[in-house]
């Protein structure tokens, strides 16, 4: 890969869903040398700071109590748009590298990262997180995210940085799902967003599948990755507020991220739900610190 100009940017955000500990993740993945990998690659690398969200404490509210759900969804708000706009101050050719943060730190990066152009995006994630206010069991924002960047749900999150949808439902492939609630599998099977279960994962192959991905959204001026940490299989990733046996391997997940690397059409990237608390030694913000530099050039023989 030719050296790219990256830009580092942390949301710690924890205010998504019920788990404390996630706010971390972006102190977590610098700790694990995030910077000094890819500046080892030969990449320019420039660290933006956090973005300022503020703490449950300081709001005076629980999470325990309607936190997670829309008790929170002024700071959140806020907290995506100004990470849309740090992100649209960007040069066109920077590599955004969006730090989290739970889950709805979404809702702000890949609005931010399409950069106002059709955008497509692989969302890399044990769930779906296109649940509404009306079909989510637990109420957290974490699993709303990519409904709301189609269009679906509640307004004010759906209209965050400007009104209406910021995907088509068409140009969204997940990967690695195996966790879905009945209500947010109907929705997506609706709105017609395309979904590789680890089932499929395991029956087609990683290869395979990047095949369809390519050809659904190669051509797109954008191409954007949202990697959540609890893809990986809990023996190689414990350190998340939602673990799910079966999930990627060490080798699946390098191997999805070095043909995204050979293919040239990434654009951008999400690393969320690193939660250090639950975390053993730092090794899942260290796994997906390998993953981020296996997508930026890294081999790995």
């Amino acid at each position: 890969m030719e050296p790219r100009r990256i830009a580092v940017l942390g949301v710690p955000m924890d205010l998504g869903q019920r788990r404390r500990g996630v706010d971390m993740g972006p102190s977590a993945l610098r700790y694990g040398r995030l910077e000094d990998r890819l500046e080892e690659l030969g990449h320019d690398v420039q660290d933006l700071g956090d973005v300022i969200v503020p703490a449950a404490e300081e709001l005076g509210i629980s999470h325990d109590g309607p936190g997670g759900g829309m008790g929170f969804l002024d700071e959140i708000r806020k907290a995506c748009e100004a990470t849309v706009e740090k992100l649209l101050a960007l040069p066109a050719e920077v590599f955004p590298v969006v730090l989290g943060g739970d889950h709805s730190i979404a809702i702000g990066s890949v609005t931010g990262c399409a950069r106002r152009q059709r955008c497509g995006v692989i969302w890399v994630d044990a769930h779906g997180d296109f649940n509404t206010t009306d079909t989510s069991p637990s109420g957290n924002i974490h699993g709303m995210p990519l409904a709301a960047l189609c269009g679906i749900g509640d307004r004010r999150l759906v209209e965050i940085a400007g009104p209406g949808a910021k995907l088509r439902p068409e140009d969204v492939a997940l990967i690695g799902v195996r966790d879905l609630d009945g209500k947010e599998r109907d929705l997506m099977r609706e709105a017609g967003v395309t979904v590789y279960t680890m089932a499929e994962v395991d029956r087609l192959g990683l290869p395979r599948i990047f095949e369809r991905t390519m050809a659904q959204l190669g051509d797109l001026p954008r191409l954007h990755v949202s990697f959540d940490a609890d893809v990986l299989d809990p023996e190689i990733a414990p350190g998340v507020g939602t673990p799910v046996p079966g999930g990627l391997t060490y080798r699946e997940a390098h191997l999805l991220m070095e043909l995204l690397c050979d293919s040239g059409k990434v654009t951008s990237l999400d690393l969320v739900e690193v939660n250090p608390i639950l975390d053993r030694r730092n090794r899942t913000a260290d796994e997906l610190v390998g993953l981020t530099a296996s997508l930026l050039g890294k081999k790995i023989y």
